[in-house]
């Protein structure tokens, strides 16, 4: 049985298998699917298949899928105009650039409002900090209306994948008996970028936010590739589990109970990708 990966996109799921990745969103009473090879640059080049390393290459693929699979979906959404990919980059770049004001800048300048940069206790305040602004944006964001319905969407996608990973057929009813949440998701991720973040963050430091703050921007892909390689862990030891609980928790935010139309998309991604 193939790893499955995924995400939810507009009124739809993204599902990534090994060789390819599917798209299944819902236009009116219909599911509309799609299906597209890929094979990931670790699988061609073994030597970016080292640990850490490819944390760093699986990111940057998930981002580029992301953006195909969001475009995709958004254009098959009712008779606006089309999205192209350059408006979705430049919706990403965007992005972007508000997360490092938002999780690098915001948490560093109001840290230093009480201690030193050159301390532990900075870098401890900076972190803790930075998991307030995060998780406050999820809090903010999911009050939103099309939000909520992405964040279902999200749900459905863990709980059809934790079908097929149990082997269980791919049906609505056997898929509602399990958890909205899953250990593999990005928000874990998320939460073990935040805490992997605090300890280097808290070691690479000087008195100078000059070298500071262009390090911890610098530094965001090492943190990451180390935050990936610790998921990967914790879902495949149970000895580790517990490192997982604390995005199991968050997920609570990122993922809402879904409806059975929600999950029959879900259904017909995971389908279409194996």
């Amino acid at each position: 049985m193939k790893p499955l990966g995924g995400q939810a996109i507009v009124e739809g799921v993204m599902i990534k298998g090994t060789d390819n990745y599917s798209m299944a969103v819902r236009t009116g009473k219909k599911i509309k699917t799609k299906k597209e090879p890929f094979v990931s640059a670790t699988e061609k080049h073994k030597i970016l298949a080292i640990p850490f390393i490819r944390g760093i290459i699986h990111l940057y693929e998930m981002m580029v899928i992301g953006i195909k699979a969001l475009t995709w979906s958004a254009n098959q959404q009712g008779d606006e105009e089309e999205l192209g990919t350059k408006e979705w980059i430049f919706t990403f770049g965007i992005a972007i650039i508000l997360t490092i004001v938002l999780f690098v800048l915001l948490p560093y300048y109001a840290s230093k409002f009480v201690y030193n940069p050159d301390t532990i206790k900075f870098g401890i305040l900076d972190g803790i900090l930075r998991l307030i602004v995060f998780l406050g944006y999820l809090f903010a964001i999911g009050m939103m209306k099309d939000v909520k319905t992405m964040f279902q969407y999200h749900g459905a996608e863990h709980m059809t994948v934790h079908c097929y990973e149990s082997g269980k057929k791919l049906t609505i009813t056997n898929a509602k008996k399990f958890p909205p949440e899953h250990a593999r998701c990005g928000t874990n991720l998320l939460i073990f970028v935040v805490a992997v973040s605090i300890v280097v963050f808290s070691v690479v430091r000087t008195p100078h936010w000059y070298y500071n703050v262009p390090a911890r921007i610098i530094l965001i892909p090492a943190v990451a590739g180390i935050s990936y390689e610790l998921l990967k862990l914790s879902a495949r030891f149970k000895c580790l589990k517990w490192l997982s609980y604390p995005g199991i928790w968050t997920q609570k935010l990122t993922t809402r109970k879904p409806t059975d139309k929600q999950i029959e998309v879900a259904i017909a991604a995971v389908n279409c990708a194996k």
